[in-house]
């Protein structure tokens, strides 16, 4: 197959190194333009491809769809990869698009810190049911795992487990920043616990601009929680949590609940 990559930051240029060996790649990308034979920054060269992955900024992907619907035709297949589904579900194209959503990632950011293994045991989450065959035998042969959901659902899941953990590491972060002590008493715990602050700025910005609703409810979710554990049976409430957080994720750290 001919794969053109639109976008070759951490997960554009993991994309792109997963599969450079398996099908004939080509990467969009005015950073890295030149850096390998296959780079270009002409998007016109994608006209002949079977699938398209689209791995820009989400405050870009937009302009980047409407700008591929002018140059492919009806039978390519083009994926998207952002972490929100809705707002990019409401208009068509001419090419076939499959909103999808690979839950890999690291605090890193930029093609020099992207690396094939990233998909490796992920979840990739695929918002369409007609999902073409050539897309998903890719991405399986990333090493990731197919989830279906809708748009709607993908959003409000991803505010629970990703946007809201990452307010909450900067809201942390933020509370200690003015204590000098507790900065300098601070360990692994609170190096884990702000590991999320680190992510990259434009695609934050972009996170709480797009989802905001859906992060605040679960905000709200987690402020209950806070109540019921301090209310009801501290201990057995925390021993169950922790022998399901246990279950979770194998030793590679990649989720295991099907």
């Amino acid at each position: 197959m001919k794969i053109g990559v639109v976008g070759l930051g951490l997960i554009g240029g993991s994309i792109f190194k997963a599969i450079n060996n398996l099908h004939e790649v080509i990467g969009i990308s005015v950073s890295q333009k030149g850096k390998e034979s296959n780079i270009t920054d002409d998007v016109t060269v994608l006209k002949d491809c079977d699938i398209v992955f689209v791995a820009t900024h989400m405050n870009k992907t937009i302009s980047v769809l409407e700008e591929l619907n002018n140059i492919l035709d009806e039978d390519t297949v083009v994926a998207d990869v952002c972490s929100l589904k809705e707002f990019l579900s409401k208009k068509e194209y001419k090419f076939n698009f499959i909103p999808t959503h690979p839950m890999a990632g690291t605090e890193k950011t930029g093609f020099e810190n992207s690396f094939k293994e990233l998909f490796e045991g992920a979840k990739w989450v695929i918002c369409k049911k007609q999902c073409p065959e050539n897309l998903k035998k890719v991405i399986e042969q990333m090493g990731a795992k197919i989830i279906f959901a809708t748009p709607k659902e993908h959003d409000e899941a991803v505010a629970l487990i990703s946007h809201m953990p990452m307010v909450l590491s900067q809201a942390l972060f933020k509370s200690v920043q003015s204590n000098a002590l507790a900065l300098k008493l601070a360990s692994s715990g609170f190096r884990d616990m702000t590991r999320l602050a680190l992510s990259n700025v434009e695609m934050a910005d972009d996170m709480i601009n797009l989802n905001n609703k859906n992060i605040q409810e679960a905000i709200l979710r987690l402020y209950a929680s806070v109540g019921d554990l301090i209310k009801n049976d501290y201990r057995y409430e925390i021993c169950d949590i922790r022998e399901q957080r246990s279950k979770m994720y194998d030793q590679n750290g990649k989720n295991v609940i099907n």
